[in-house]
């Protein structure tokens, strides 16, 4: 028997002689009954406890100014039973978590754990984007998923706010989006524009003469229309947003483990389906999980999976045979991959002012203020061809000098002096299919739940994402807004939920 390991043989409590830290016999071989009558079952725990103290402080001493300690700390390691497992911790993941712990009852508590890979956040999609929200969208779920994202930063600190913490400032904008149109796609913002307006998003459109009244410091050459958010629109800090989810659901017992996903133990029963066809229905019973820095790894028994790994979110599904079929059947591939986008800040002193918007063009370039003094960032999704090297974030500085400046330029004449001061990169969590989110559950892996592909308004959405999942989870059903739309079934049977406004 190893030295300080407790056991139980027969009637007999045991510990191990000999312990080498103590140099001496710490306990001798007693009766359970005689034991019992000389020392109750808290006195006991309490001087094991005592004893352990000993033994480290004996190991210092012997090492000292050492941090060393003879045991093991496993603080760096997930649970072995969960019920719910998340894996990816950016916006999307942390928000799933809160929902799930807001939403359950004495009925339906969970333990929930968090698993990032990346603790620092360095290529996190979240706190790399350019942070906006609006309603200005083609479905009305999107349109109502971000009514409810404004809500919720509108009241963040009675969402998010925890007792005698620091009030939560978001530093939200709310200086609105501008959707410019040539004459060829204003048709299409007019029928945006419809459908906004009936979910009762606040946007006006602008004939050019009134968008030159409004901002005069606009090129209205070839802009045909714009639609202009009034009210829920803006930009705010996406790293302030995150981590209010994130030290939120810890405070409501949601674990956090830095590690990587690597794998599932699952279970598969065969079926036929009505053609005739055999089908495979899996079960995951452990997530498997290699912690940082580090070959070693740990399962984790669970009773559902919720993939939130972004960009990377198709190859956490691969892990449990997703993706082994071919479109059109029920093994398709999720159709999510990373887009690496690039944003720029560049300065400009005679620039737009506070009145400024996140303007999108016409032409896709996009730029918005970034506080105060002339600063702005802004920059341009690539045609498919034109779509860089995922493999790391490194930045073309000439792609903003050759395709994005002289789009700015023509649009703003001011910024023709325009100097770039910074930039960097940050991946999109891309859906090939539609540019729609997937959320909910996969009809074939019974307890795999997805909220992943937003393909760029994820940030703005997570709160409405996160709300329906758990009700999901806990109902059965979406409740309070019905997503089904966006579920995985869509993909299967290839019915994309088109959405007209991606920037």
């Amino acid at each position: 028997m190893s030295a300080g390991r407790l056991c139980r043989k027969g009637s007999c409590l045991l510990l191990a002689r000999g312990d080498p830290v103590l140099g001496a016999t710490a306990w001798k071989h007693k009766s359970f009954k005689t034991y019992t009558a000389a020392l109750k079952q808290e006195d006991f725990s309490k001087l094991i406890s005592t004893e352990m103290v000993k033994i480290q402080k004996k190991a210092k001493e012997a090492l000292p100014g050492s941090d060393w300690s003879p045991f093991k700390s496993m603080d760096h390691l997930p649970p072995e039973h969960a019920d719910v497992v998340i894996v990816g911790g950016g916006i999307m993941g942390w928000s799933v978590a809160y929902w799930v712990k807001k939403l359950q009852t004495q009925r339906t508590t969970f333990k929930v754990v968090v698993v990032e890979r990346d603790p620092s956040y360095s290529h996190a999609s979240t706190v790399l984007s350019a942070g906006g929200i609006r309603q200005q969208f083609s479905r009305p779920e999107n349109i109502q998923m971000s009514l409810f994202g404004a809500d919720f930063l509108r009241n963040v600190n009675d969402y998010l706010g925890i007792e005698n913490g620091d009030r939560i400032d978001i530093q939200f904008n709310p200086s609105g989006y501008l959707f410019l149109s040539s004459e060829k796609s204003a048709e299409i913002l007019e029928e945006n524009y419809r459908v906004q307006r009936e979910q009762g998003a606040k946007v006006a459109l602008l004939s050019p003469d009134q968008l030159k009244k409004k901002f005069p410091w606009i090129n209205i050459q070839d802009v045909a229309l714009a639609s202009y958010g009034l009210e829920n629109e803006g930009w705010f800090d996406p790293w302030t947003l995150l981590n209010a989810f994130r030290q939120k659901a810890l405070s409501m017992g949601v674990l956090h483990c830095h590690g990587e996903v690597v794998g599932f133990d699952y279970v598969t029963r065969e079926m036929l389906t009505a053609e005739g066809d055999s089908i495979n229905l899996k079960r995951i019973k452990q997530v498997i999980v290699q912690t940082q820095n580090s070959l070693e790894t740990q399962h984790v028994e669970c009773m559902a999976v919720v993939n939130t790994a972004g960009a990377w979110s198709s190859k956490v599904a691969e892990m449990v045979g997703i993706g082994h079929g071919n479109p059109g059947t029920y093994e398709v591939k999720l159709p999510v991959e990373p887009r690496k986008r690039y944003v720029y800040m560049f300065h400009c002193p005679n620039g737009p002012g506070l009145d400024c918007p996140l303007l999108i063009d016409s032409s896709g370039a996009y730029f918005r203020r970034e506080g105060l003094g002339g600063n702005y960032i802004g920059g341009m999704s690539p045609t498919e061809e034109e779509e860089p090297d995922t493999s790391n974030l490194d930045v073309d500085h000439n792609y903003f000098q050759e395709k994005v400046w002289p789009l700015l330029a023509h649009r703003v004449p001011v910024f023709e002096s325009l100097k770039v001061k910074s930039a960097w990169a940050g991946y999109y969590d891309y859906n090939t299919f539609d540019q729609n989110g997937i959320i909910g559950a996969h009809p074939l892996v019974q307890n795999l739940y997805f909220a992943c592909g937003f393909s760029g308004h994820g940030l703005q959405q997570a709160p409405a994402v996160g709300r329906g999942l758990a009700e999901l989870m806990h109902e059965g059903r979406f409740i309070t807004l019905n997503l089904s739309c966006f579920d995985f079934k869509r993909v299967i049977i290839q019915q994309p939920v088109l959405e007209r406004n991606i920037v």
